[in-house]
């Protein structure tokens, strides 16, 4: 999933805003990408036709922008690389929370993905940042689970390699939308209170409604329909399953 073209910090940025909206709504109007940027909407549109050659997003008149598989990688990395930084300044260095966003942004296209792991294991695996607290997405390592991670030395996580699908919370996938269970965030207690009910890595996943403020998500796993709390339903992750094309604002990326 990685790119061998050179993006700059302006570009990210805009993938990295692109990301976040579209977990709201897809596709991402380009007047929310422009009053998020405060950038006028000229320049938007130049932008816009640029990360669209480049292949990182698809841009339809009237209707929005939508990242590619490329698209979403590059935008969910910048975007975990930047939350990890707002934990580690506002945990370990008492930056005020006020001040953890900008601090972020100038330093999130420099940290190396060696350093993004350490800063990770460092933080005892997060799973959000402090001053919104938004979901830290997963990182692109082919492990299932963070045990796996900690056990590892760095050049045999360069063996590993990366992985070949995004990966998407299930509190981010849209009602009807399957996905099969490919990582889970947190520790022994939470995986096998997962296993416990049948969440186990490979098992394939139906949404059903993901509640509203921060509520339950109800699921479809193994024929049974269960509830999850967003503390644990958000620190599952899956490989969206496609079967058919996507509809108008599911997720296109993996």
């Amino acid at each position: 999933m990685s790119s061998e073209k050179t993006l700059s910090e302006n570009a990210e940025e805009y993938l990295e805003v692109i990301y976040k909206l579209s977990l709201e709504e897809r596709p991402v109007k380009t007047t929310k990408i422009s009053k998020m940027l405060n950038i006028a909407p000229a320049s938007v549109s130049q932008m816009i036709k640029r990360l669209e050659t480049l292949g990182y997003i698809d841009y339809s008149p009237y209707k929005g922008v939508t990242l590619t598989e490329e698209g979403y990688a590059i935008a969910s990395k910048i975007t975990r690389k930047h939350r990890l930084l707002e934990r580690f300044l506002y945990d370990v260095l008492h930056i005020k929370k006020e001040r953890v966003h900008d601090q972020a942004c100038e330093m999130e296209h420099s940290l190396s993905d060696d350093a993004e792991r350490a800063l990770c294991q460092l933080l005892e695996q997060p799973d959000e940042c402090p001053d919104d607290e938004e979901l830290i997405p997963v990182c692109d390592f082919k492990f299932q689970t963070c045990d796996e991670c900690r056990m590892r030395r760095q050049e045999e996580v360069n063996q590993v390699g990366k992985r070949d699908k995004n990966l998407v919370s299930i509190t981010n996938m849209k009602r009807t939308e399957k996905g099969k269970v490919s990582f889970v965030r947190g520790d022994y207690k939470v995986i096998r209170r997962l296993m416990d009910m049948g969440i186990t890595i490979g098992a394939e996943i139906s949404v059903l409604e993901v509640a509203p403020f921060k509520g339950p998500v109800k699921i479809l796993v193994r024929g049974s329909n269960l509830a999850l709390g967003r503390d644990i339903a958000k620190n599952v992750f899956v490989e969206i399953i496609r079967e058919d094309p996507p509809a108008e604002g599911a997720l296109s990326y993996g």
